[in-house]
């Protein structure tokens, strides 16, 4: 598909981002991060009455309460120049556009074209896809799609991994609700994961939507083919694949190779972890149907243009973005939490992983040269309220300080106000409350005082139960746990990433960091084939090959 005629000669008006070290702000944000970074939160709010309502964002159903980062105005200034100093939003009408913006790859990045309303023609080619897409769920789960043995489906497995796996599987887990088909999902290559998904399933009554990029992937392959010849045990034969199988890709030689007749594809702009909203998102459709994927796509799609036309100061992704900087380069906080108080959202974090930290784990500039400051954060976090009974001990008491974002979708009409709902609520806004406040000396002194302890007893006990406080975080407020929202949160974090590689002058979009494993596994397959002779590797590498052949036999 052709949409890079006019980006590409747009391409002398793409803005290179410069060495953030070499900027007015950044100097100034150093300093105000020695002089003012440590106070307490506590003291900042008893100084300015109005730092609630000041320090907060809204866009499209989503509240950003960032008022417990330990941020003042003069830092807020600060950040927003420096917002402007590295030419983000020249970068953000780049890839508006659909200009080439990641370099080492001469692509477009280009997944908000993915989730652009129907009736702009310029997006044609998506909407087409979109429609055959949508068409096809409609046979699926109408049960004008039948398998071989003429039975409707009633399970649909996406096979695939990476960003054609956590997308899907984040939506799919948080929004449905016991419809028919059900959505199951498989990535790892361990035996395990396939069998244990297939054991509970009636091959007759499966679809299996094979999703690749380029229909090599190793591992997808892999189980690809395994769950091929589990519909060919039972009872299925080869013409009868074209009824269980359809492909998600690119490489379309390939995915008729395998015998699968139905496709759909999508092009080299849309990356693995931004593909949830292009045909990646098939499960989706299939398992949530046409409606809710286009709200998906409506919620993002009115995030998007919020990142684009509203300023800097009060856009909802960009203060997830320079908090987030603030914390990580000038406060020294290196790890990042990600709590959704949901079970249903229990894969937000694992989702976000991939996406910030594929993103813009890296150490060279966009220039290819070193970075000359620090990146992306580790991201990492579960669901609250279990977290709470697992590491929280941690955020509050221990030694490495973390920043944190809280996710808290309301609840529906008709679970508002019920006594577990009431208990969600409460413990999610407790816990910032506690981690940004910690616990008054004298009075926890009062309180073991007055249960009669003295001397060396109570301070043993008073240092045991001191809080600190002053932990960072902030609240993302969701007024629904629906298609429309969730979409909206998913493409306010893909801006955050946006941001934060602008302005650490990184190339966000590609992965090559990703490829050396993957082409070393391949030499070690061969490596543990019964008949092949081991090459040589590290000593290490060479015990341990030597050690699995022999476990195997061979």
């Amino acid at each position: 598909m052709c949409f890079n005629a006019l980006q590409r000669a747009r391409r002398e008006r793409l803005t290179v981002m410069s060495d953030p070290l070499a900027t007015q702000s950044w100097p100034r944000l150093e300093a105000l991060a020695r002089a003012r970074g440590g106070r307490h939160l506590t003291d900042l709010f008893a100084n300015d009455d109005t730092r609630a309502q000041r320090y907060t964002a809204t866009a499209c159903g989503l509240t950003l309460d960032y008022a417990k980062q330990r941020i003042d105005d003069d830092t807020r200034m600060a950040l927003l120049e420096l917002f402007d100093e590295q030419g983000v939003a020249a970068a953000r009408e780049a890839m508006f556009a659909g200009e080439p913006i990641n370099t080492s790859e001469d692509r477009a990045v280009w997944h908000v074209a993915l989730r652009a309303p129907d009736a702009d023609p310029m997006y044609a080619p998506v909407h087409e896809v979109r429609q055959a897409m949508a068409a096809f769920a409609e046979e699926v789960r109408s049960g004008a799609w039948t398998g071989f043995d003429g039975q409707t489906i009633t399970d649909v497995v996406n096979i695939g991994i990476g960003g054609s796996d956590l997308g899907p599987r984040f939506v799919c887990e948080s929004l449905a609700r016991h419809e028919i088909p059900r959505a199951h999902f498989v990535a790892n290559v361990d035996p395990h994961d396939l069998d244990d998904t297939l054991a509970g399933l009636d091959p007759a009554r499966t679809l299996v939507i094979v999703t690749s990029k380029s229909f090599g992937t190793a591992e997808t392959l892999a189980n690809a083919r395994v769950a091929r010849r589990w519909l060919i045990a039972a009872g299925a034969s080869e013409a009868d694949i074209a009824r269980h199988f359809v492909a998600v890709s690119t490489n379309e030689d390939k995915v008729k190779a395998f015998g699968i007749e139905r496709m759909f594809g999508f092009w080299d702009w849309v990356g693995g972890r931004y593909s949830l909203w292009s045909a990646v998102g098939l499960s989706i459709m299939v398992a949530l149907g046409s409606e809710r994927f286009a709200a998906l796509l409506a919620g993002a799609h009115a995030m998007d243009q919020h990142f684009r036309d509203t300023p800097a100061a009060d856009n909802l992704p960009v203060w997830l973005a320079l908090t987030g900087i603030w914390n990580n380069n000038f406060l020294g906080l290196a790890s990042h939490c990600v709590v959704p108080y949901a079970q249903r959202m229990a894969n937000l974090p694992s989702f976000l992983q991939q996406l910030e930290m594929e993103s813009n784990g890296k150490s060279v500039t966009r220039e290819g040269a070193p970075t000359t400051v620090a990146t992306v954060p580790t991201i990492w976090g579960s669901v609250g309220t279990n977290a709470q009974h697992a590491y929280f001990q941690m955020l509050h008491q221990g030694e490495l300080a973390v920043d944190l974002d809280f996710i808290l979708p309301l609840s529906a009409p008709e679970d508002a106000g019920g006594e577990r709902e009431i208990e969600r609520v409460a413990n999610c806004l407790a816990q910032a409350e506690a981690l940004m406040c910690g616990r008054d000396r004298q009075a926890l002194r009062g309180e073991l005082e007055a249960e009669g302890l003295s001397g060396q007893a109570l301070e043993h006990r008073l240092a045991a139960r001191q809080f600190a406080g002053n932990r960072p975080s902030n609240t993302l407020v969701m007024d629904a746990l629906d298609a429309h929202h969730l979409g909206a949160l998913i493409a306010a974090y893909e801006h955050k990433a946006f941001v934060q590689g602008m302005i650490w002058n990184i190339n966000s979009f590609d992965q090559w960091g990703v490829e050396l494993g993957k082409a070393m596994a391949g030499q070690l397959v061969k490596d543990l084939a019964a008949d092949n002779t081991p090459s040589a590797h590290d000593g290490s590498t060479d015990r341990l090959l030597a050690q699995v052949r022999a476990h195997w036999g061979r």
